[in-house]
């Protein structure tokens, strides 16, 4: 008797006469044919393994039934692979395990699978499903964090020259939303964004801001390859809210007199080609005192220095001649806009409040008043007439344009700060 381990028998469905007897487990059937050669009666139980017929034969019947039920019972237990199936079946299910064994997947597995795949997909077909995806995907590197992408930013921000305040901005803001979006950028919501961007309560204009300083993000990790190059990014989909009209917040002449008289000189270029020439911070930040021309009364600010990228001048009143006369005029004007942070805390230590945007939104008031002229302030203060008119125009009065074009140092008359600014 050979004792060799039966690992998927399938029974003998034909063999040759009727067998002498069928051992039986639950479903299984393994038959014995009886034979006789030479006078000697053999018992053989015949069975497939492997697609193959085998035969095992045996001096008694009683041997024969133990092997027979002992395969019988391998069979019932499911350890024949492809017990019970016809013979095109067999050949399906062994193609099947061919064409998984190269992935190592199950095929039982790999069933559960496409058939999720399906239901959630619906009509579409599945290879589109996956041709699509690998078409959003090509150049896409998965799961870039936040916190590197917003160091690589700040470092291309720097290498641009952005300017000090536009960096201090941008740092600010960028950090916080590292520490609140720690993982992969590539996972963030637009949700998510908008429920960030509308925390704290802050006004329209800082949402909006805020907004624009995330768009720069999703948009710089877009084109390195950090997000999907062929669709809007979650960023993307959000639109800026359009602000309400709200008072324009300026300083009163008194307390501009108070600023300038109390102000470190270092602190006055800042204080006053801000209140007397309206130029926005980050274009202050950005001037040489070569741009700053007393002899001919004016302001030249370079394209690459405006805010709207295009070259403007802007005159020097005679206040604003007499307070930069006395000053060291080499260099940049702001040498470490660090100190501006320094400008704000000293107005509130003596008292002065700092509404946002205070100086530039003090002059074009003033200047509005004075010249009642919407296309000529707009055009020296780098905006639209439409702006202009909608939000500076009727603040002030002509009376109270000219007690702020008059603001001079202490002890100083306007004749001699007139003469003095000639003569540097």
């Amino acid at each position: 008797m050979d004792d060799k381990k039966i690992t998927d028998p399938v029974p003998l469905r034909r063999g040759r006469g009727k067998p002498a007897t069928v051992v039986k487990q639950g479903s299984a059937a393994v038959p014995i044919y009886r034979q006789e050669c030479r006078g000697r009666v053999r018992f053989t139980v015949a069975f497939y393994r492997n697609g193959r017929r085998e035969r095992r034969t045996f001096g008694n019947l009683e041997s024969a039934k133990d092997e027979a039920r002992r395969i019988a019972l391998n069979i019932q237990r499911g350890m024949s692979s492809d017990n019970d199936l016809r013979p095109q079946d067999r050949e399906n299910f062994r193609a099947a395990m061919n064409i998984l064994a190269p992935l190592g997947l199950p095929l039982l597995g790999a069933l559960e699978d496409y058939v999720e795949c399906r239901r959630k997909l619906g009509s579409v077909p599945l290879l589109v499903a996956v041709d699509s995806f690998k078409t959003r995907m090509d150049g896409f590197e998965a799961a870039v964090t936040v916190e590197r992408i917003v160091d690589e930013v700040l470092v291309a921000k720097r290498q641009d020259r952005v300017g000090y305040q536009h960096m201090k901005d941008l740092r600010s803001i960028y950090r916080r939303f590292v520490r609140d979006f720690p993982g992969p950028i590539s996972e963030i919501t637009t949700p998510q964004i908008d429920d960030w961007i509308r925390q704290g309560g802050h006004s329209i204009t800082t949402r909006n801001n805020r907004l624009k300083r995330m768009k720069i993000l999703f948009k710089f990790a877009k084109e390195r390859g950090y997000l999907p190059k062929n669709e809007p990014s979650a960023a993307e989909m959000l639109k800026r809210v359009k602000p309400q009209d709200s008072d324009v917040g300026i300083f009163t002449p008194v307390e501009m007199e108070r600023l300038l008289h109390a102000a470190s000189p270092a602190m006055v270029p800042y204080l006053a080609i801000g209140g007397f020439a309206g130029l926005r911070v980050a274009e202050i930040c950005r001037l040489d005192w070569s741009a700053v021309s007393l002899e001919r009364r004016i302001i030249e600010l370079r394209a690459s220095q405006a805010k709207t990228a295009s070259r403007r001048i802007i005159p020097i009143s005679d206040n604003l001649a007499a307070w930069l006369a006395p000053l060291e005029r080499r260099g940049p004007v702001i040498p470490n806009p660090v100190f501006l942070d320094k400008v704000r805390r000293f107005a509130h230590e003596i008292g002065v409040g700092w509404p946002h945007n205070a100086l530039r939104h003090s002059y074009i008031s003033y200047r509005v008043a004075e010249l009642q002229n919407v296309a000529q302030v707009a055009l020296e203060a780098g905006n639209s007439p439409a702006i202009i008119f909608k939000h500076y125009r009727e603040l002030v009065t002509r009376e109270d344009a000219q007690k702020w074009f008059s603001i001079l140092p202490a002890n100083a008359s306007a004749s001699s700060c007139i003469d003095t600014a000639n003569a540097a």
